[in-house]
C-alpha cells in the first residue's frame, strides 16, 4: 500500500467541495435534528465507506486501460463534474428519511445508512472518486474521499444551520466547479504532453 499525501489532500479537497452543496449534507442535517446526531454520523459514514469502495474499485478497473484513454476519460468526467457544479442545482434539502422520528442506535444507524446509501448512487462525488482512483492511486483516493465525506456529514450535523445561513452554497458550488474544470484541462493537456 503506497500512500501519496498530495493525492489524499487532492481527493479530500475536491470531494469536500463537491459534497457541501449536495442533498446528502441536507439529509444529514435534517436527520440530525430529529435523531441522535452521533448515530446518524455513524450510519452515514458507513454508507459513504461502501460508496467509496465501489467508486475506487471502478476507478481501479479504469486504471488498467492505456494511460491516454484514462486521461481522456478522466478529463471528460471532470468536465462533467464541473458542468454539474457550475450549472447549479435547486436542491431543496428535503428528505423523507429526515421526517421520521427514530430512536435507538440500530434504527437510527439503519435509517441514516439507507438514506445516504440510496441518495449517493451515481452522485458527483462517487464519479469523482472513481475518476481520482484511476489516476491518483486507490488507497490515497479512498482515504481522502472517505475523510471528506465523513467531514461534510459531521459538519452538517454539528454546524449545519450556521453554514446554511452564513455561507452561500452557490459560492461553494462555483469554487468546486472551477477546481474540476481546471483538473479537466490538466487531464486533456496530459494526453498531448505525456
Amino acid at each position: 500500500m503506497d500512500l501519496d499525501p498530495l493525492a489524499i489532500v487532492t481527493a479530500f479537497g475536491l470531494i469536500f467541495l463537491a459534497e457541501l452543496p449536495d442533498k446528502t449534507m441536507f439529509a444529514s442535517l435534517a436527520m440530525g435534528t430529529r435523531m441522535k446526531p452521533l448515530y446518524v454520523w455513524f450510519g452515514a459514514s458507513a454508507a459513504f465507506l461502501v460508496h467509496v469502495a465501489i467508486a475506487v474499485g471502478a476507478g481501479s478497473l479504469l486504471g488498467l486501460l492505456p494511460g491516454w484513454i484514462v486521461k481522456v476519460v478522466s478529463g471528460l468526467m471532470f468536465l462533467f463534474g464541473a458542468f454539474m457544479l457550475l450549472r447549479g442545482g435547486d436542491e431543496d434539502g428535503e428528505d423523507e428519511a429526515g421526517a421520521k422520528t427514530v430512536t435507538g442506535f440500530w434504527p437510527v444507524f439503519g435509517t441514516a445508512f439507507m438514506a445516504v446509501f440510496i441518495g449517493e448512487w451515481g452522485d458527483l462525488t462517487q464519479i469523482t472518486t472513481a475518476n481520482l482512483a484511476a489516476t491518483n492511486g486507490t488507497w490515497s483516493t479512498a482515504i481522502g474521499s472517505w475523510a471528506a465525506l465523513m467531514s461534510v456529514s459531521a459538519l452538517a450535523l454539528v454546524a449545519g444551520r450556521f453554514i446554511a445561513k452564513r455561507v452561500p452554497l452557490k459560492t461553494v458550488q462555483r469554487v468546486g466547479g472551477f477546481c474540476m474544470l481546471a483538473l479537466a484541462v490538466w487531464s486533456f493537456v496530459e494526453v498531448f504532453t505525456g
